[in-house]
C-alpha cells in the first residue's frame, strides 16, 4: 500500500499538477497521464545503451485499431519506435495533440500525420548507423 501525502506536505509543483489533474475529465486525466508518461520515457534511453548499439533497432509491429484515440496512438508509435528519442519528438508531438484537443482536428488525421512524423525520425535514426 502506498501512502499518500496531504497536500499540504506537497511540493508547490506537486499541488499545482494535482489541482490540475483533479480539474481535467476523463479524457483530459487520460491525456495528461499519457504525456507524462512519454516525457518520462525520454529518459529511460541512457548515453550509454546508445553507446552500446552497434546496429540500429528494428520497430516494433503494432497494428494500428480501427478507432484509436491520438493518446493511444502515441503511446502505440513510442512503443513500436522505441528506440527513438522521445525529446526529439516532444515538440511536433505535443503540438499535435494540441491541435486535436484544443482546436478539434480530427483524431485520424492527427495519427496519421504522427505515424510520418515518427517514421521520418525512424529514418533519420537509421541514417547515424549508415554515416558510421
Amino acid at each position: 500500500m502506498q501512502f499518500v501525502p496531504k497536500q499540504q506536505n506537497l511540493k508547490p509543483e506537486q499541488r499545482r499538477l494535482l489541482s490540475l489533474f483533479e480539474a481535467l475529465d476523463g479524457q483530459g486525466r487520460e491525456m495528461l497521464l499519457a504525456f507524462a508518461e512519454f516525457l518520462k520515457g525520454r529518459e529511460s534511453t541512457t548515453d550509454a545503451d546508445q553507446s552500446e548499439a552497434i546496429t540500429p533497432h528494428h520497430p516494433k509491429p503494432i497494428e494500428r485499431p480501427p478507432k484509436e484515440s491520438v493518446v493511444k496512438a502515441i503511446k502505440r508509435l513510442s512503443a513500436t519506435y522505441y528506440m527513438l528519442e522521445r525529446e526529439q519528438l516532444l515538440d511536433q508531438t505535443s503540438s499535435l495533440m494540441m491541435s486535436h484537443v484544443l482546436q478539434g482536428r480530427e483524431a485520424v488525421s492527427v495519427i496519421d500525420e504522427l505515424e510520418v512524423i515518427f517514421s521520418e525520425h525512424y529514418e533519420r535514426y537509421l541514417q547515424q548507423y549508415e554515416d558510421e
